[in-house]
Parts: C-alpha cells; structure tokens; sequence
C-alpha cells in the first residue's frame, strides 16, 4: 500500500482529503505544520507528500526546499490559495511535481496523486539507458545525470523532463505535449512546463539567457537540440 503524507494545519481541510485518500487506497498520514513533515519523511519515508504552503513552525516554501535537499526525490502536490501565483511558481521552482489550488475538489486531488506516483513508479521502471550529449550523460537506470565531471541536482521532474528532450532530438513539443507525455496530465498549467524549462536550462546550460540545448520554438514550445555528435 502507498504511503501519502499529507500536511496542511486546517482540520477541516485534511480530514476531507485524508478520507478521500484512504477511500482510494493509500494508507495516509497527517501532520499539522512544517517542522513535523520533515520529522515524519524522514522516519516514515512516504511515497509522496501533498504539502499546503501557509503552514506554522516551518513554512512549506522551505518544506519543499527542504525535501528537495534529500537523495530519495519524494514527489510533492503542493496546496496553494487562488491568489499565491508567486508561491505557486516558486514551488514549482524548487522541484514540486504539480499543484492544486484551494478551494479544490478532493476527487481531483486523488486522480492528481494518483497521476504523480503511476508518473513516478513508470520512470523508476524505464528500462536503464545512457543518453549523451558531448559533455551531457544521463543514466536512466541509477537515474544520474552530469555535465562534465559535476553531478546534476535534478528534480523528479527534471530528470524526466530532460530525458525525454534528449530521447527526441530536433522535435519541436509544446506545453500541453510535453505536460502530457512527462507529467501525464491531460490539463494542467503550461507554467508547470515553463517554470521546469528555466531550472533545466540553469543546470545544463552555459549561458542559460542563451540557450543552446533546450531551444525555444516561438509560437510552438521548446525543442532540444544536440551539441556532440550523434554517437557521443
């Protein structure tokens, strides 16, 4: 049974979610504020974690930052209000795998969960392969990347997102292919793509205002292009 931490300081708000995971079968934890999410990851280590943003002790602003420090890559669902655009994009930033804004319905917080960790568990299932690119290696199967001799921090996301650019050199994909065939959602915010385009860009790209890999396709979306040899 998967395990879902979920963390929000609103009784009322995570009862409802709680029951709602625990009638679609995941076995469900909750904690109340910050300081307690990263105590209960860490000792329970659950396969997913759905994290409101305004929480006390510890904000989930830094909960997130704080996850995305550590080697195991929980996926996070962050729960934003209407009007934190700019904390959801932070969030977003810092390595969260999606987002749903309050006031949410839970049954489309249970098919988001659900989407996130069928996301998760076929990447840790791909078949191991090494995809290079000149002084760019990815190794699917021990889910490693680096530039040169520097190991790559890359989110859950960003791991998957780089793959599948470079598995499909030369392709022109936009914002709703790319949410789609990476995060599998069928509807989304294209912010999500943009916002994951622009960490990438800063960890394998020389000049990241300039970007020479992962190109933007104006009117379109984003396409990688190669920089060694086909063989490399």
């Amino acid at each position: 049974m998967q395990r879902v931490l979920v963390v929000d300081d609103d009784q009322t708000v995570s009862d409802v979610v709680c029951r709602y995971l625990e009638h679609a079968g995941y076995h469900v934890d909750h904690v109340g504020d910050g300081a307690a999410a990263l105590v209960a990851v860490a000792r329970d280590a659950p396969h997913l974690v759905v994290l409101d943003l305004m929480l006390p002790e510890v904000d989930g602003l830094e909960v997130c930052r704080r996850l995305r420090a550590r080697p195991d890559g929980v996926p996070i669902i962050m729960l934003t209000a209407l009007g934190d655009e700019a904390d959801r994009l932070v969030g977003l930033a810092l390595g969260a795998d999606d987002y749903v804004t309050k006031p949410f319905s839970p049954r489309e917080l249970v098919l988001r969960v659900g989407s996130v960790l069928r996301r998760a568990g076929a990447s840790a299932q791909h078949r191991a392969e090494v995809l290079a690119d000149g002084d760019l290696v990815v190794e699917t199967g021990s889910r490693v990347a680096r530039l040169g001799t520097t190991p790559l921090a890359l989110t859950l996301r960003e791991f998957d997102l780089l793959c599948h650019l470079m598995r499909h050199p030369a392709r022109a994909f936009t914002r709703e292919e790319l949410l789609e065939e990476v995060w599998g959602w069928s509807f989304g915010d294209h912010a999500t793509v943009t916002v994951h385009v622009r960490r990438l860009r800063e960890k394998i790209e020389a000049d990241p205002a300039k970007p020479a890999r992962i190109v933007t396709v104006w009117g379109v979306g984003y396409r990688y292009e190669r920089q060694g040899p086909a063989d490399a």
